[in-house]
C-alpha cells in the first residue's frame, strides 16, 4: 500500500536519497527544504519550502498534509547541519545556530505532527540523528550534543507514543558523501580538514545509507545504525568502555598536535 511520506532536507544528500528511495518504490513523497532545488528527486509529487526553525513553516507543512492526502504517514526529520570545534572557539550564536537546527527543529517537527498520528492511530516518525551523539569523539561538542539530544528525545516519543500506535525511529549514520561538508561550520581548520577527511575517506554513499534507513523503517526499528563500523564501536563503548576510552584518547592527543601547530601559526600571523 502507498505510503505518504513528508522529508525535511529533502532536496539534496540523504534526504535526497531517501525521497527517490520511496518515490521508487510507489510512495508519495513531500519534499521540503530551505531552499527549492533545480529539479525535485524522481517520482516525488510536490516541494514545500520548509525551514525548520519556523512555526509557521511546519504549520503550513501539515496543512498541506491534510488538504491533499488527508494525513500523513511518515515523518522523516533529516534536515541538519555540522559543526567542528574546540569549546572555546565555539561562541553561544554559534551553539543556537546548531541547536535551533538540529534540535528544535526535529522537536517542532514531532511536536506539530504528533495530535495528526494520535488522531489517525497511526504513523511513524524517523528522527536523523548521527553516530556522533553516540560516541561523542572531542572536538565537536556543538554537533554531539545535538544529535545526543535527538537520540534521547526520540527515546522519550518511543516510549510516550507506542500505545497511540505511533511508531518512532532514530537513525543514527555515519559519515555520508553529501554536501553537508560544505555547510559545515568551524572555527579550527585542523577539525574542519579531519572531518572532510573522514567523510572522504570512509563515507558511504547516500543512496546505499537510504537502503538501509527505509528497509529498517519498514521493519519497525526503533535504532538505526547504518555503518558496520560504527555499530563495532557503539559495542565496544558499551561493553569494553575503557578500551574505547584509551582508543579515543589516543586520537584526540594526535589532533591535540596538529591543533597546537595551527595555533602557533596563527598566533605568529598575528604577531
Amino acid at each position: 500500500m502507498s505510503k505518504r511520506v513528508l522529508i525535511t532536507g529533502g532536496a539534496s544528500g540523504l534526504g535526497r536519497a531517501l525521497a527517490a528511495h520511496y518515490a521508487a518504490a510507489g510512495d508519495r513523497v513531500l519534499v521540503a527544504d530551505h531552499d527549492e532545488p533545480a529539479e525535485l528527486p524522481a517520482g516525488t509529487e510536490a516541494f514545500i519550502r520548509l525551514d525548520v526553525r519556523i512555526h509557521n513553516d511546519w504549520q503550513r507543512a501539515l496543512n498541506w498534509c491534510e488538504d491533499h492526502w488527508g494525513g500523513l504517514d511518515i515523518l522523516v526529520n533529516n534536515a541538519g547541519v555540522m559543526a567542528a570545534g574546540r569549546i572555546e572557539r565555539l561562541h553561544a550564536d554559534d551553539w543556537n545556530w546548531i541547536l535551533d537546527i538540529n534540535l528544535n527543529g526535529v522537536a517542532q517537527g514531532c511536536r506539530t505532527f504528533v495530535a495528526l498520528f494520535k488522531q489517525q492511530g497511526s504513523g511513524h516518525i524517523v528522527n536523523v540523528a548521527s553516530v556522533a551523539g553516540m560516541l561523542n569523539e572531542p572536538g565537536m561538542a556543538s554537533y554531539n550534543a545535538s544529535k545526543a539530544a535527538v537520540i534521547s528525545l526520540s527515546q522519550t516519543l518511543h516510549h510516550e507514543l507506542g500505545s497511540f500506535g505511533v511508531r518512532t525511529s532514530v537513525v543514527c549514520p555515519g559519515p555520508i558523501r553529501t554536501n553537508l561538508r560544505a555547510g559545515l561550520y568551524s572555527p579550527d581548520p585542523v577539525l574542519a580538514e579531519l572531518a572532510d577527511r573522514r567523510i572522504r575517506d570512509t563515507g558511504l554513499p547516500a543512496e546505499r545509507v537510504a537502503d538501509q534507513i527505509v528497509d529498517a523503517v519498514s521493519k519497525g526499528r526503533f535504532l538505526i545504525v547504518t555503518h558496520p563500523e560504527n555499530r563495532r564501536a557503539v559495542c565496544l563503548k558499551r561493553l569494553l568502555p575503557r578500551v574505547a576510552e584509551t582508543r579515543t584518547a589516543r586520537r584526540w592527543r594526535r589532533t591535540t598536535r596538529q591543533l597546537r601547530a595551527q595555533d602557533e601559526l596563527e598566533q605568529g600571523r598575528a604577531a
